[in-house]
């Protein structure tokens, strides 16, 4: 590749990219405004302008010459490998997640999501890892379902909440 392409300008296209899809795919939204005026698109507008113009911004910033930071943690090994055994347990977590949101329902799903998860992290207190996934998975649930007004799958649980 050309000497000018760096990461960082990779990290600013995508910025960019998002920020376009965001804006074109609320273009088809289509709902009443409220009695304020603002209607369901003004939020996802507002935040695909600000990616678009943050992105555009940060590619005039690296093709000027700016770039990250290097780390500069104490306790950071840069020349360590990567942990590939965690970032395949994390993928097939959030793989088997996604899979089973259907059936299992948002509770179930997102309990087993949480636990799966904070174990394939490293953490060393399994039932306090499940009691808080639990209540994880139920408070979500409960803050998108009846406060957000968000549907999401009840699975074998539908009704009981």
């Amino acid at each position: 590749m050309a000497r000018w392409w760096r990461p960082e300008l990779g990290l600013a296209v995508v910025v960019l990219g998002l920020g376009v899809f965001v804006i074109a795919g609320t273009l088809d939204v289509s709902a009443a405004a409220s009695q304020l005026g603002i209607g369901p698109r003004f939020f996802p507008m507002l935040v695909g302008g600000a990616m678009v113009l943050v992105g555009l911004f940060y590619v005039i910033d690296v093709l000027r010459g700016g770039h990250g930071d290097p780390e500069e943690s104490e306790d950071v090994d840069v020349e360590a490998p990567a942990d590939w055994r965690s970032v395949g347990l994390v993928s097939g977590i959030f793989l088997a997640f996604a899979a089973l949101l259907n059936v299992l329902g948002w509770i179930i799903g997102a309990s087993l999501l949480f636990f799966g998860l904070s174990l394939a992290l490293g953490a060393e207190h399994k039932v306090r890892a499940a009691v808080v996934a639990v209540v994880m998975g139920i408070a979500t649930y409960l803050l998108f379902v009846k406060g957000l007004g968000v549907t999401l799958p009840g699975g074998p649980l539908q009704g009981v909440i």
